[in-house]
């Protein structure tokens, strides 16, 4: 009633207010999975039992780097893992961290026991042990801030004036484009390519080579400017998808431009730290390709053009450039020039991570797109808008 009066909006439920801890909790899940089975080959039976790994002597060869990213790695999990647990009231924080320690050690152990029967990983009790302190030391972390995401904090009133109130789904999206960023592309945002995955798969199925991008394209050989021109067009259309993406989740009075431009910003800055992580940091800008500044100049002024369109004009090309960028850059092959650039890196510590980041950039864009075309979020999208007045 208040609503239809133009006041201002009533405050969310905790339940509602959680969702977007919720859908994050699932997707940083999945995540761990993958990373801790990856690569799902090479299944083999050593005649241990699952959990043998418990009683064995801890690891005589570990680097710190191992200790910290197991701890890192299991941070977000426990601090997630609070966050979506229904808001408390007759029960004390203590048992939201303890049940989500519990929840990390199990998970972890899981995770350990799985990796016994693969032989390019190693059950280890020293990362359950580790894991476990990260899940710990994010359930802690968890419980401090989670006042701070009440009915009555700033933070929840912020999202409450700028987001739509069913825009936790497309938040969580828009946040996994940035780290999408971390795995090393041929073409800048050319994400969801699945052609390559699928020809290894046939190949070891089928144990003679395939090539199924060669297979699409008669093996057609490209100049270095039509290369250049896909890349211009792949990037345009994932910048444009993702920050249309983005802008369909804000309210009218949010200040969408800006925050369109800063997620931008946020994306490049990783994708440069990334590159300077993964290799030597004189390649940080390596990605800065002439393919790349067309897109990004072509996509920052459909951008600007777009900012203030209407939200179903904005769902539908969001729709279409990603479908178009998905066509692409499953159909023309690797830009041999970027290739050859590549090899010549010197890959860093961070390699470990290409499962995973390899895992997010290649189902990104199907995410985006489910979002997208969903028909519950068309149709929330389609209803008036009750934005604060």
């Amino acid at each position: 009633m208040q609503e239809k009066m133009g006041q201002e909006p009533t405050a969310p439920s905790p339940s509602a207010a959680s969702s977007f801890a919720r859908v994050s909790l699932l997707i940083y899940l999945l995540l761990i999975i993958y990373a801790s089975w990856y690569p799902f080959a090479g299944w083999r039976d050593l005649g241990l039992t699952a959990f043998a790994y418990l009683t064995a002597p801890l690891p005589h060869y570990w680097t710190v780097f191992d200790v910290w990213t197991n701890v890192a790695g299991y941070l977000p999990l426990g601090m997630l893992m609070v966050l979506s647990l229904p808001r408390w009231r007759h029960w004390s924080p203590y048992w939201a961290v303890l049940l989500a320690t519990l929840a990390g050690v199990l998970i972890s152990g899981s995770m350990e026991a799985v990796q016994t029967f693969l032989p390019t990983r190693v059950a280890s009790n020293l990362d359950l042990m580790t894991n476990s302190a990260g899940a710990l030391l994010g359930a802690v972390l968890g419980a401090i801030l989670r006042p701070r995401f009440g009915p009555d904090s700033r933070l929840l009133q912020l999202r409450e004036r700028w987001f739509n109130r069913e825009a936790s789904q497309g938040m969580v999206v828009v946040a996994l484009w940035p780290l999408a960023q971390i795995y090393p592309l041929s073409h800048l945002f050319g994400f969801g390519q699945v052609t390559s995955m699928l020809s290894n798969w046939l190949s070891d199925l089928l144990e003679q080579p395939v090539d199924l991008q060669g297979w699409i394209t008669n093996d057609f050989q490209f100049s270095a400017d039509q290369y250049w021109l896909t890349e211009t067009i792949i990037t345009a259309c994932g910048l444009t998808g993702a920050a249309l993406t983005f802008l369909i989740v804000l309210r009218q009075q949010a200040p969408k431009l800006p925050l369109s431009l800063l997620l931008v910003f946020v994306t490049l800055m990783t994708k440069t730290l990334a590159t300077a992580l993964l290799f030597a940091p004189d390649n940080a800008l390596v990605w800065f390709t002439p393919g790349s500044f067309g897109g990004l100049l072509i996509g920052g002024l459909m951008l600007g053009g777009l900012a203030y369109a209407p939200q179903l004009a904005q769902r539908r090309l969001a729709a279409l450039t990603l479908i178009i960028g998905l066509v692409l850059v499953n159909v023309m092959p690797d830009n041999p020039y970027y290739v050859e650039t590549v090899q010549t890196w010197t890959q860093g510590k961070f390699l470990n991570f290409n499962g995973v980041a390899q895992f997010l950039a290649m189902l990104w864009p199907f995410c985006t797109l489910w979002f997208l075309l969903h028909p519950m979020h068309k149709r929330r999208a389609s209803e008036p808008q009750r934005d604060s007045r």
